[in-house]
């Protein structure tokens, strides 16, 4: 069953693929992986086994969300707390490896919750799903046949979408698009639904598939198709994660003089400052990326520990940051009258009920701390995550650098990667009180100490 493995590590190992794998016990996956690949094997099996979780039943649950499960990867689930949202205090749990990104999130929630705090709200929750197919006749014809056909989708879909309409949900509109001037004889049926507190994937994907069962049915019994027309070929039924009508916007704002702190003793001069480097990363792809990658920091936090689908999110994001033709930034700040206004919209689609929310552990306990949020509600803290990130962010990058902050934060990650001890930790963050703190500097120091002993 095993492949044989060479006497070093260093050197090549047999170029054979592994029979049955998926077949293995959850012992015998770790065994074959463990001799393998790694130089001690012992070490590599008590580490994957070290994060096991204790108790049975979870880690049994963890097993099964995916496929060929090994062992538990950490990531630390954090509180950013003091957040004001339309007039009500919460603390948003953040589920990310990122030194800094909760801590600037609160600082950002505490300054704002003096001046008037956070507005968000939902401007729309559509969502987007599409038969891709090819049809090869007269486009007359098939634009004649939908409008006769239209009402079938309905009603053929009418035991899937019954419950979901009880919510006050279903499906919207389906519209046929002509997309032959991108590609020979290909057509869409573009499909938008209200999912309610549900993502809705399985949903939207159950009726997209119906759909394609019934263009085909339907078209076959069709009398003004000729035979060729007969035969629609249905490409793929999926949804889209890109949800342009999917939308929560996010503010905050306040009157410039206002925003007078330690680090911002000229508000006027910060706030064009500021104002500035949001509109070049309007006009400019390679700081819009790294401005919104830091706006993603926060609402991807979120988004993964309340077990939504953060690849999806981050997907139809960047696609909507592109919408105008050239990949620009999710926020926008301006000022009129004196008052500073800071704001974002980004796409969102994101359910409370279903999926991860109803196993996971730490995703129910993530819900509950946000007091059980409908999936409007959870797309508000997410959008206002996402824009507090990005004003810790920028605040920094106009007044202290960025690195001043991030790096003390990363200090203990440096720590630990050098094993400082006790002692060693209270000399080396009394010394970097006052000094720059960078990789280098820091292993330059500890190499120091340790000379000294």
């Amino acid at each position: 069953m095993y492949l044989c493995k060479t006497s070093s590590h260093n050197q090549l190992r047999m170029n054979n693929a592994v029979a049955g794998f998926s077949k293995l016990s959850k012992e015998e996956k770790i065994n074959w992986i463990a001799k393998e690949y790694f130089s001690n094997p012992k070490e590599a099996i008590s580490i994957l086994k070290k994060y096991w979780n204790s108790d049975r039943k979870i880690q049994k649950l963890h097993d099964e969300f995916i496929e060929n499960t090994i062992s538990n990867f950490y990531i630390p689930l954090g509180v950013a707390p003091n957040f004001l949202i339309n007039g009500k205090y919460s603390s948003i749990p953040m589920a990310i490896e990122e030194s800094s990104v909760v801590a600037a999130a609160s600082k950002a929630a505490k300054f704002w919750s003096t001046r008037g705090g956070f507005k968000a709200n939902v401007i729309n929750t559509e969502k987007i799903g599409q038969v891709h197919f090819i049809f090869k006749g007269d486009e007359s014809k098939l634009a004649l046949f939908f409008a006769q056909t239209k009402t079938h989708f309905f009603a053929n879909t009418e035991s899937i979408t019954k419950n979901m309409q009880k919510r006050g949900g279903g499906i919207q509109d389906i519209v046929l698009k002509d997309k032959t001037n991108l590609l020979p004889n290909y057509f869409q049926l573009h499909a938008t639904f209200e999912t309610k507190d549900s993502m809705g994937a399985n949903f939207i994907n159950s009726c997209l598939e119906q759909f394609s069962k019934t263009l085909k049915e339907e078209a076959l019994a069709y009398s003004l198709f000729s035979e060729e027309e007969k035969n629609i070929e249905v490409v793929m039924s999926i949804l889209s994660n890109y949800v342009p009508n999917c939308i929560v916007r996010a503010e905050v704002s306040c009157h410039v003089d206002d925003l007078v702190e330690k680090h911002i003793p000229n508000p006027k001069a910060f706030t064009e400052r500021f104002i500035q480097s949001v509109k070049i990363a309007e006009v400019e792809p390679f700081r819009a990326v790294t401005h919104n990658k830091g706006i993603m920091n926060g609402i991807d936090a979120v988004v993964l520990a309340t077990g939504n689908d953060f690849r999806a999110v981050e997907a139809g994001i960047h696609a909507y940051a592109s919408r105008n033709g050239s990949y620009s930034s999710l926020s926008h700040a301006k000022i009129e009258n004196d008052i500073f206004t800071f704001w974002l919209e980004v796409p969102l689609a994101l359910g409370t009920v279903g999926g991860l929310t109803s196993l996971h552990p730490l995703v129910k306990l993530s819900l509950e701390m946000l007091e059980n949020p409908s999936a409007k509600e959870l797309m508000q803290f997410v959008a206002v995550a996402g824009l507090a990130q990005n004003f810790a962010a920028l605040r920094s990058l106009t007044t202290t650098g960025i690195q001043d902050g991030h790096m003390k934060m990363h200090l203990n990650n440096i720590l630990n990667q050098f094993e400082a001890n006790d002692d060693e930790r209270v000399l080396i963050r009394k010394h970097f009180k006052h000094h720059v703190v960078s990789h280098s500097a820091v292993v330059e120091y500890i190499e120091t100490l340790r000379r000294l002993v």
